[in-house]
């Protein structure tokens, strides 16, 4: 039914038009307790033997929604009931902004994947935060928080910009995400610098730490795919030095050439990130070599093309303990999630783990064994 839902209605309508549209229907169906007792029992069937323990938390599984779906935390118990074992909101900025020009997303259907140029539209983390601690959950997730830097905000000024939205949202968050890998913020890659990265993660550190009471909020920094390899190597060596909890890879690409792009010219010339199936190969490389840096002394959160149950598969046995989709959902709609438990708990009752964390590395300790 989706396919041909999508081709018959969302793919003919703007993208943001559909996007808002569908959170609109997933938002309305989880404040409607019959029918989302329905859709839950539809879609997010639970698994125990893919019940996962990462960054502190219980989670029934490993596969979660990477941040920029919800970007005001209006829809997490929406996101869970259609199966995501965690949901990350954001990117959110200090100050409330509208982010760029539309239109500033475009669907690659011959390539499966995204081009975006939202540039982190959002109400602001005041606004976040009430919403995050008026919420009732109706569902159990684990819930994120991405955090990013507001556009107007230079970059000496990014650190304090950083540290107000850490002091409003890391009491509501079950994780905090550094972003500073959207190349839709001018100036906002620079700070993956380590001379300039390791001073916004200790501030933020420090913030959170301050702020909040009784638990560690678990951090982690998100990087891009364009990092050079020396770089991602750097960046790994500084969290693992700064007590990072984790590292999400990875971002966006601003990468078109070499990616075997069937779409047509004038969507692959538009100025954003791309996401989705071309950016598979990367992301998994850059996850690869974080974990030959890092081990088990990071969580490492695998994102970027992630389309299959063999897709999520791959990212764990290559390091990944967590794993992300955005793109996926977007071509494969609401049963998505579903396909994604199903195939994995498949994969691993035919493989010789008996746990999924038995799994993570797998392929690297094969290596070097």
């Amino acid at each position: 039914m989706y396919p041909l839902l999508f081709h018959l209605i969302f793919r003919r309508m703007d993208p943001e038009k559909a996007h808002h549209l569908a959170f609109s229907w997933i938002r309305l169906a989880a404040r409607t307790p019959v029918l989302r007792t329905f859709a839950a029992a539809v879609l997010a069937p639970r698994h125990t033997a893919l019940r996962t323990e990462a960054l502190g938390l219980r989670m029934h599984g490993p596969f979660g929604l990477a941040a920029g779906f919800d970007k005001n935390a209006t829809g997490i118990d929406g996101m869970a009931m259609l199966g995501f074992d965690h949901v990350e909101i954001g990117t959110v900025t200090a100050q409330p902004q509208p982010g760029n020009p539309k239109r500033r997303l475009f669907r690659l259907v011959a390539d499966r994947g995204l081009i975006n140029r939202m540039g982190f539209n959002n109400e602001g983390s005041a606004a976040v935060a009430a919403r995050l601690a008026a919420r009732r959950p109706v569902f159990r997730t684990a819930v994120g928080v991405n955090i990013g830097k507001t556009k107007v905000v230079p970059e000496g000024e990014a650190v304090a910009d950083y540290v107000t939205s850490t002091e409003r949202l890391a009491p509501h968050a079950d994780y905090l995400v550094v972003n500073v890998s959207s190349p839709n913020t001018p100036g906002l890659r620079n700070l993956q610098a380590v001379d300039q990265l390791k001073p916004l993660l200790t501030a933020v550190r420090e913030a959170a730490d301050r702020t909040v009471t009784g638990r560690r909020v678990p951090l982690l920094v998100k990087i891009a795919p364009d990092l050079a390899d020396e770089d991602v190597d750097a960046v790994a060596d500084l969290a693992v030095e700064l007590g990072l909890d984790g590292v999400i890879a990875t971002n966006t690409t601003i990468a078109r050439d070499g990616l075997g792009l069937a779409s047509p010219s004038r969507l692959t010339a538009e100025t954003g990130g791309l996401s989705g199936a071309p950016l598979k190969a990367r992301s998994l490389e850059v996850l690869r070599r974080l974990y030959a840096r890092v081990g088990d002394r990071l969580t490492l959160v695998g994102v970027g093309g992630i389309e299959t149950a063999d897709d999520v598969w791959e990212r764990i046995l290559a390091g990944a303990t967590l794993v992300q989709g955005y793109s996926g959902f977007i071509y494969r709609g609401p049963f998505w999630c579903r396909e994604i438990h199903r195939g994995l708990a498949a994969r691993l009752a035919a493989s010789p783990y008996a746990t999924l964390a038995e799994a993570v590395g797998a392929d690297a300790h094969k290596e070097n064994a």
